[in-house]
């Protein structure tokens, strides 16, 4: 455990920014997963719909720092790789 004062705020800062970022990481990771399993079923109406939110879930967590840009990006293009791959 932290004896400095500063390093004490610092842990308590980096705690609420790590419940914080969860938030958005969840989000994504839950979006994303259920995106996968809607595109194996094979309907492109619920595949297109669930993959939409999974991307606006990915820049919601790039936009907030959570995850890279890049990271965000790699994502959405496998995601709409898979979409593309039903029609």
């Amino acid at each position: 455990m932290a004896n400095i004062k500063s390093a004490i705020k610092r842990n308590k800062q980096n705690e609420k920014r790590r419940l914080r970022n969860r938030v958005y990481r969840g989000a994504a990771r839950t979006l994303v997963s259920k995106a996968k399993t809607t595109i194996v079923t094979g309907d492109a109406e619920t595949s297109g719909v669930s993959v939409a939110q999974a991307i606006q879930a990915l820049d919601k967590a790039a936009a907030q720092g959570v995850i890279h840009k890049n990271n965000a990006a790699r994502r959405k293009s496998r995601l709409m790789k898979r979409l593309n791959s039903l029609a």
